[in-house]
């Protein structure tokens, strides 16, 4: 349960500021920047995420020879890479839909681009797609689940490993009865920890 905490809070707390600079540079004026942002968007979102783990896993030690790089800090990265990927376009889904009348008051007003974008244009649109976002921490938080893949034995792999034991035999439902109790007590507080920012 502990790593499977880790690797949701790590990647909902590193994801979501990049997901909102993606965005960002996805709607920038220059044309470098928003290529690039939109480039790793798109090749993001068509890849599976099973695959960006298994990338992460294996080019992360090749990239940074000097440094040895946990499996824990790899599955990191590739959950931070993957989502946020998604959080760019909830946020840039959310800035489309900011009233064009919001940027013209704030030019009334003198402010320039950039303290309209913090101050008045981004507090709007992360508002209006909480739920969203809240939805892809969530989902987040399920695909977890997928480190058993390089490695790592989260909270349903100890589960598998409990019910291969002779001595737990025929207590399956028990014991994924109760990791789904699990993951849906998150999945339930994140929910309801979303409807109350919402309001």
């Amino acid at each position: 349960l502990l790593l499977t905490l880790l690797l949701a809070v790590a990647g909902i707390v590193a994801s979501f500021p990049l997901g909102v600079l993606l965005a960002l540079g996805r709607r920038s004026r220059l044309p470098a920047i928003s290529w690039v942002s939109a480039a790793y968007i798109e090749l993001v979102r068509g890849t599976p995420l099973v695959a960006v783990l298994f990338m992460a896993h294996l080019m992360l030690p090749i990239f940074m020879p000097d440094f040895r790089v946990d499996r824990v800090v790899r599955a990191m990265v590739g959950f931070t890479a993957f989502t946020a990927a998604y959080m760019a376009e909830n946020v840039r889904g959310g800035l489309q839909g900011v009233p064009r009348g919001q940027y013209e008051a704030a030019e009334a007003l003198g402010m320039n681009r950039t303290l309209t974008m913090l101050l008045i244009i981004l507090p709007q649109a992360i508002r209006s797609v909480v739920p969203s976002i809240v939805g892809q921490f969530i989902s987040l938080f399920k695909d977890t689940t997928l480190v058993a893949i390089i490695g790592l034995l989260d909270l349903l792999g100890v589960a598998r490993s409990v019910i291969a034991n002779p001595a737990w035999l025929g207590l399956q439902p028990e014991v994924f009865a109760f990791a789904a109790a699990l993951y849906w007590i998150f999945s339930f507080s994140l929910s309801r920890a979303s409807a109350r920012v919402e309001r």
